[in-house]
């Protein structure tokens, strides 16, 4: 810069954004035009430069201090007045460069703040997802990237529309940070993954030969599915996946008691070897005839015992040898590897709650948010897994703590399970005793109106299965409409209370909002495939490398993958309906039957939009009841913000999620029940309900199953019921703690001492 351009006298200070106060110095206006001026294909001269800078101190100088902004205003306005519309340009868009920047700087700043510093109770940024620990080391540098991501794609990669709709919460993207990336979930057929083995990209695993095998297989597919994906890892048909373990492992158990009773009756001359007695026995063993079973008046028992007779007489016969008592002998074979069988299948069900809430993946920051739906295999061995594994889950984890992974969901079917004399009648009766202490098995309703048209007796896949965040995928437009090998892409949320309060209570108005962010959400989900379609199969080395998802087997690794994202669902949901209809009509759906009339042509005419987008475009569009809680605490904040407190609507801390009735609205279990019903057939995408039991439900166990009936009953999809439980934050034990814990005896010193929030 020229060292003849005067100096204005009386400017002396400038205050900086962070609000610091500097000295003025004239370099720093002429260095920015000039900087501008250099990228222009105009150009300044340097006599323009000084004048330009001149003016402008000369606007200031009556000044004694002024802001950064207020001289970058008259720089932009002085440039422009001196005809040089292009350096202008320039210069804005310099400025919004640095605006850029230091937005950057300050959100990631804050989430550095809110991650290191701030108490995790507190923290929004800290308990947004409950499987990741943010007070970890990896699972704050999964944090600090995922907001970095979130702030790249707001600001380079979404189109104006959709980050300002979000911005402004009408709507919310989920999952912004995988935007580039990935896509949601799927459910896992892991007989389909068995069969014939995988890779998990480290190395072939062979195709598992017992249950212990099939049960950690089970947890290492979950977790190199997770990998690939955002969002969570189900398994449709956990019962019969397990099931074909327990048949491996029960005729090893029986090769093995046999070889250990030939030892008995003959020595060991002529069976020294453990592993050519099986090459040499198995051959004769009518493996279809030879199954475990529960009880003795179990036909298979009978079936069994014979085969195993038959097999030692045949083998003993290649010998020249004979038992003088082969049925005897076949006997205590066959009691002994049923025993053997059930031991060994109640240990894999152990290891494997136990793995499900301690494996890690994405760099050891997360565990993997899994759920495994089961109750419906009525063979031994099904029964068999179903029972221990919800044996598993009764027993806790080590100190008794209730297991959150994985979301256990149990599948009532009339016919098989729901009814007394149906072959799973107990089985039923013992997930009610189950969830009535641990919360989980949740339960999913077979024969509810929209599921039953689905089911085919025997085929696992035509069960509607679902995840722990309550994700519904079935129909299909492009396929077999089956549960396995499919999931969600992605979906989007919108906020129907911001809607009704913009609208003042309009119903004209509200419809028209409506309408406006269906589309833009539909719009967005178009926007968001058109990334993850052009990815390769490459890219997904597990879910597409290893033919999980559906058609994916028939890709090479270097094939795009859009065509078989056609399987997937795409899905808007909704938040805070009760609140929508009391700032629309004044009462939410507890409490009116015109507002429960509203509030069903309300989630109606979501269903009826995307219903339309399926048929016209060939793809699977669906609704949801948003699962994402944690969104219904984001918008109430901002909807409080913009509206202040509007009693019934922003008064409390968080809006209602998705369909349901305010869980502050005193309501009978039945009319909650009777008036959230009708809501699940429109979410096809997902749903859930809950009902509140107080006290100990495990005390009173026919009131828990008059629920679950009452929920069945009613046409419910998908639903849980929810009561009190402790956690002594010493030893662990989570379950029903009075004065003293029943797991280390520690007695309640100080009022509070084991009041923690309930799990749900």
């Amino acid at each position: 810069m020229p060292e003849d351009i005067p100096q204005c006298m009386n400017l002396k200070t400038v205050t900086k954004r962070s609000g610091f106060t500097v000295d003025y110095d004239q370099r720093k206006i002429y260095n920015a035009i000039a900087g501008a001026n250099q990228d222009s294909a105009e150009q300044m001269s340097d006599a323009d430069i000084q004048a330009v800078t001149l003016q402008v101190e000369k606007n200031l100088s009556e000044r004694e201090n002024v802001t950064v902004e207020e001289i970058q205003d008259v720089v932009e306005h002085e440039i422009m007045k001196h005809g040089f519309f292009d350096i202008a340009k320039k210069y804005i868009r310099y400025r919004q460069r640095h605006e850029e920047r230091r937005n950057a700087q300050k959100h990631l700043m804050e989430c550095y703040r809110d991650i290191f510093f701030a108490d995790a109770v507190d923290s929004d940024l800290k308990r947004d997802n409950a499987n990741i620990n943010t007070d970890a080391s990896m699972g704050i540098m999964l944090k600090l990237g995922a907001e970095g991501a979130k702030h790249f794609v707001d600001n380079y990669v979404l189109p104006e529309a959709y980050a300002a709709a979000d911005q402004h919460n009408y709507i919310h993207i989920h999952d912004k940070d995988f935007s580039l990336i990935t896509f949601n979930c799927c459910q896992i057929d892991l007989l389909k993954l068995f069969h014939g083995g995988f890779s998990t990209g480290h190395g072939f695993l062979r195709e598992p030969n017992s249950i212990r095998a099939y049960a950690s297989l089970a947890c290492i597919a979950i977790q190199s599915n997770q990998n690939d994906m955002f969002g969570g890892q189900s398994i449709n048909c956990f019962d019969y996946a397990m099931a074909e373990g327990v048949r491996k492992s029960f005729h090893k158990a029986v090769a093995d008691e046999a070889f250990k009773a030939m030892v008995y009756r003959f020595g060991s001359e002529d069976f020294a070897d453990r592993k050519e007695f099986h090459k040499k026995f198995k051959p004769f063993l009518d493996m279809d005839a030879c199954n475990f079973t529960e009880k003795k008046e179990d036909p298979h028992h009978e079936k069994g015992v014979a085969a195993i007779r038959a097999a030692l007489e045949k083998l003993l016969d290649t010998l020249g040898k004979s038992m003088e008592d082969a049925q005897k002998d076949a006997e205590h074979i066959y009691n002994l590897a049923c025993q053997d069988v059930a031991e060994e299948t109640h240990q894999a069900m152990e290891a494997l709650i136990h793995n499900f809430n301690t494996l890690h993946s994405r760099a050891g920051a997360q565990v993997p948010f899994s759920s495994i739906n089961y109750g419906m295999d009525t063979s031994p061995e099904g029964r068999l897994v179903t029972k221990e594994v919800l044996n598993a889950i009764m027993a806790g984890l080590g100190n008794g703590e209730t297991p959150i992974f994985p979301i256990s969901v149990f599948q009532l079917k009339d016919g098989v399970n729901y009814n007394p004399g149906d072959a799973n009648y107990d089985l039923f009766l013992r997930a009610c005793e189950v969830s009535a202490k641990r919360l989980f098995p949740n339960f999913v309703n077979l024969d509810a109106p929209y599921n039953l048209p689905y089911y085919k007796p025997g085929d696992y896949n035509s069960y509607v299965a679902t995840m722990g965040c309550r994700t519904r995928v079935m129909s299909n437009v492009n396929g077999p409409e089956e549960s396995g090998s499919r999931g969600n892409f992605s979906f989007v949320t919108i906020n129907l209370p911001k809607l009704a309060l913009e609208a003042k209570g309009d119903l004209e108005g509200f419809w028209k909002l409506f309408d406006k962010y269906i589309a833009l959400s539909h719009d967005y989900l178009l926007f968001r495939l058109q990334t993850i379609a052009e990815k390769h199969v490459y890219n997904y080395p597990f879910l597409m490398g290893q033919g999980v998802w559906m058609d994916s087997d028939k890709l090479k690794p270097t094939d795009k993958i859009r065509e078989v994202l056609k399987h997937a669902s795409y899905s808007i949901g909704f938040c805070g309906l009760a609140e929508c209809l009391v700032a629309l009509i004044g009462k939410h759906h507890g409490e009116s039957p015109e507002a429960q009339e509203l509030g069903l042509k309300i989630v109606g005419h979501l269903r009826e939009m995307l219903d339309d987008y399926t048929k016209k475009e060939h793809m699977n569009w669906t609704c949801f009841g948003t699962p994402a809680e944690s969104t219904a605490g984001q918008f109430q904040k901002a909807n409080r913000k913009e509206f202040g407190i509007v009693p019934g609507v922003t008064d409390r801390d968080y809006m209602t999620n998705s369909s349901h009735v305010p869980v502050y609205y005193p309501i009978k279990a039945i009319d909650k029940i009777r008036i959230e019903a009708p809501y699940h057939a429109l979410e096809n995408a997902g749903h859930i309900a809950y009902v509140e039991m107080d006290g100990d439900p495990s005390q009173n166990i026919q009131a828990f199953e008059a629920i679950v009936r009452a929920m069945h009953d009613h046409g419910m999809g998908y639903f849980s019921i929810n009561h009190p439980v402790d956690r002594d934050p010493v030893c662990g034990y989570t379950g029903i703690i009075a004065n003293e814990c029943p797991h280390c005896h520690r007695k309640e010193v100080e009022s509070g001492t084991f009041i923690v929030p309930r799990m749900r």
